[in-house]
């Protein structure tokens, strides 16, 4: 299997938060460049839905299946940069969109959210059952998370599923995580940003479910803490915000994975504490570490300006390849 991956930001792009949102605002791929997808609307087991993005129908073909992000799509930089990896080497590619997520309020009380396993699990499910060939699969930030969740959730029973995982920039302990991104700069830019459109969702979630949870609560909260505190933890059948984060993080149950698993996670990422992060005594032997010192959250610049963020899909792709050969 690959060597770990040695990245080194471009001079032009110092510092965790330079290296998180130039990156998702002005490097290549752009979205015209994303591939022509074609949408299916799948049925939920409980009779929701949820719309899943391909591309390529190879028999033979490994399959990548990527699970995006919070409030992200198959539109958002990181999965266009996929798209095109797994394009360039003549894989077949999803993206399974978290419910809400694709451009229609989906219809049932339940949202999703960083611990999300069951949903993974049935998504996967469905793209194994297609498959002519080994499903990979990989997950960014929340999606990350909750792929490695998955993992940890399934043990043994995972490798009938997928043959290899990669989670990056996966918040893995969601308490240091929530902290962090509702602190000083990151509150300003990072939790405001993310608010912006989580709010107005919930809204209409509750317009459409009076009642629901308690809308004035949620209208008010100015953290992600005091949002997934009112929302996302009731809907999910948490008791609250702090048994939502403890119960979903991955980082304490990433020993019982049994399928090899990629964890990628920059040292400097704004979100992700780099005193959050396992060691490689915390994780078992399935689970591969890659923790290079630069690199932001979802950010992996690379190149001359504006710089690109293929890189980072290359890398991961090079492993998962490696890990579905061994």
């Amino acid at each position: 299997m690959s060597a770990a991956w040695d990245y080194q930001a471009p001079r032009w792009l110092p510092g965790g938060h330079a290296q998180t949102i130039w990156p998702a605002l002005f490097a290549r791929p752009y979205r015209r460049e994303a591939p022509h997808y074609q949408r299916e609307r799948w049925q939920a087991p409980d009779g929701d839905f949820i719309d899943v993005d391909h591309f390529g129908c190879t028999a033979g073909a490994p399959w990548l299946v990527l699970f995006h992000g919070l409030e992200g799509s198959s539109s958002s930089h990181y999965a266009i940069a996929f798209a095109r990896e797994a394009q360039a080497r003549g894989w077949n590619f999803s993206v399974p969109h978290f419910r809400g997520c694709s451009g229609e309020p989906n219809l049932a009380p339940r949202s999703y959210h960083s611990g999300d396993f069951a949903e993974i699990d049935w998504m996967l499910a469905r793209i194994r059952e297609r498959a002519a060939a080994p499903v990979l699969a990989a997950g960014v930030s929340l999606g990350g998370n909750a792929l490695l969740r998955w993992a940890e959730e399934a043990g043994d029973r995972a490798a009938a599923t997928a043959r290899a995982i990669a989670a990056i920039s996966a918040p893995l302990d969601l308490t240091a995580a929530g902290a962090a991104i509702d602190s000083g700069f990151n509150r300003i830019a990072y939790a405001r940003h993310f608010l912006r459109t989580m709010k107005p969702n919930a809204l209409q979630k509750w317009q459409r479910h009076p009642g629901l949870f308690d809308r004035d609560r949620m209208m008010a909260a100015t953290t992600l803490r005091a949002f997934d505190d009112c929302f996302t933890a009731p809907l999910h059948g948490f008791a609250g915000v702090d048994d939502y984060w403890r119960r979903a993080s991955a980082k304490p149950h990433l020993h019982t994975i049994r399928i090899p698993a990629l964890v990628l996670n920059a040292r400097n990422d704004p979100f992700v504490p780099a005193a959050s992060l396992p060691s490689a005594n915390e994780v078992g032997g399935y689970v591969t570490l890659w923790q290079p010192d630069n690199g932001g959250h979802v950010g992996f610049a690379s190149g001359r300006w504006p710089g690109h963020v293929h890189a980072m899909p290359n890398a991961v792709s090079d492993w998962l390849a490696a890990a579905w050969a061994s």
